[in-house]
């Protein structure tokens, strides 16, 4: 029952192109709808992170990547397939998403997120959300909500009250897809 309401309170605050605070399958994230230019700069703005640098979009399935990216490798589902741990991919030609959430050079490192919450908000959302570690920029990830910085929580406007002792300071791993699919593994 308690993840319901809390779905409802995220998606409320998604909607008016504010800012979540919330748990994901790696790290606590910051988020927002990733389509919305104005609420991702709020998230630059938070972080205190130059936009030259990327963030990481979320979506619940294949289905909903393909409508932000242009082209997705068969390469990248077959890998997909095999591994277990969240696995967030750099696509290249990225599309419907707001221009701050590419990178310069036109790229987008989206994940298919696994975790029932994320997957439940995205539906409900129908759009990708944003998810960068709830730290300023330069810090260390928190392993959970109690080490985030008040900084961080202040700047929401919404913290998501599931999971807060669960320890995880274990980002996703980044892959990048080469020609001839060679595989370049950024952050392991």
């Amino acid at each position: 029952m308690m993840k319901h309401t809390e779905i409802d309170n995220a998606l409320k605050v998604l909607t008016k192109q504010q800012i979540i605070l919330y748990p994901t399958d790696t790290v606590w994230g910051i988020g927002c709808d990733a389509t919305s230019k104005k609420a991702v700069k709020k998230i630059f703005n938070i972080k205190k992170r130059t936009n030259s640098k990327s963030l990481v979009i979320l979506v619940n399935n294949f289905e909903m990547l393909e409508r932000y990216v242009e082209y997705v490798p068969e390469i990248v589902r077959s890998f997909l397939s095999t591994v277990s741990t969240p696995t967030t991919i750099i696509y290249r030609a990225a599309s419907n998403l707001a221009p701050n959430v590419i990178a310069k050079n036109k790229t987008v490192a989206i994940r298919i997120v696994k975790d029932k919450f994320c997957e439940a908000l995205i539906m409900r959302l129908g759009k990708p959300i944003v998810s960068t570690s709830a730290n300023l920029s330069g810090e260390s990830s928190p392993g959970n909500f109690n080490e985030i910085n008040s900084v961080i929580i202040e700047s929401t406007d919404y913290q998501v009250n599931l999971d807060r002792e669960k320890e995880n300071n274990k980002s996703s791993m980044i892959v990048e897809f080469l020609k001839d699919d060679k595989i370049n593994i950024i952050r392991n």
